[in-house]
């Protein structure tokens, strides 16, 4: 844990999100993003992206303490028991695509 967060690995994080974007989308069980305000949304996209909360602050020139903020209340809104659900739900509504593989990547 880091500053009272848990971290996955890259390796995990990829791993995870390869695993739900091979997938067809299931847009029946995909989370309607459309409850979550734009500044919610746009963490919960830096936050599929793999920045911290201090890194999505710097971003949008908001303190951390408002980017985590944000966070939490985008998950509370879509009913995300962490920040990892929060990621695949960010993949599954189409907020994000993912990007094409990267060579120089493990």
């Amino acid at each position: 844990m880091a500053g009272g967060e848990a971290l996955l690995s890259p390796a995990v994080t990829r791993t995870l999100i390869g695993e739900f974007v091979s997938r067809p989308p299931d847009r029946a069980t995909a989370p309607s993003l459309e409850c979550l305000t734009r500044r919610e949304r746009e963490v919960t996209a830096l936050a599929a992206r793999g920045l911290t909360n201090e890194e999505i602050a710097e971003h949008m020139v908001i303190s951390p303490f408002t980017a985590k903020t944000h966070i939490s209340r985008a998950m509370t809104k879509l009913g995300a028991r962490d920040r990892a659900q929060l990621v695949v739900f960010a993949y599954e509504s189409g907020l994000v695509a993912p990007r094409s593989p990267d060579s120089s990547a493990c």
